[in-house]
């Protein structure tokens, strides 16, 4: 029986990891639409602060003085640091394969555009090789992960055999 239900727990981790490869590439797509948004936010405020001969930093100072100036500036230094980091993220996502990324979780840390790929996400049959390599690799640790939680909730249950 606990083979049976550790062979289930195998399928289940390939079917779930097999996914991974179009989830991932799926990530990549709205993660460059992310940083494609945030560089022409950058851009235009970057220029807008050149044309006055003054550097990010020093236009940013001067968004201030009222409370709602000084959340504007609190939410464009958000979005500076958010380009730097997607933009950091998406070129390291792009220069590995699937199945690099799969080593990679680091990288999908930005949590809205995680629920917009997953909301949007529908599961599609392994047909490449990375599907198939990680839905190898989703079998195995799924059989091995559900065949140790099993054998440990059995193990107050076993025969004691006494010699």
């Amino acid at each position: 029986m606990l083979r049976v239900l550790a062979i289930i727990g195998g399928v289940s981790g390939a079917v779930a990891l097999s996914q991974f490869p179009e989830f991932s590439q799926q990530y990549l797509q709205r993660l460059a639409g992310q940083v494609d948004a945030l560089a022409l936010i950058t851009s235009e405020f970057d220029t807008n602060a050149a044309a006055h001969d003054l550097t990010r930093e020093a236009a940013l100072a001067q968004i201030s003085g009222t409370a709602f100036l000084t959340d504007q500036q609190a939410a464009l230094r958000g979005d500076f640091a958010r380009f730097d980091r997607l933009s950091d993220n998406l070129s390291q996502l792009r220069a590995a394969t699937p199945l690099a990324r799969l080593t990679m979780p680091q990288r999908f840390g930005d949590a809205a555009t995680l629920r917009a790929t997953y909301a949007d996400f529908r599961p599609a049959i392994p047909a490449t090789t990375d599907g198939a390599i990680t839905a190898g690799v989703g079998y195995v640790a799924g059989w091995a992960i559900s065949g140790l939680v099993l054998s440990l909730l059995a193990w107050p249950f076993r025969r004691r055999v006494v010699a």
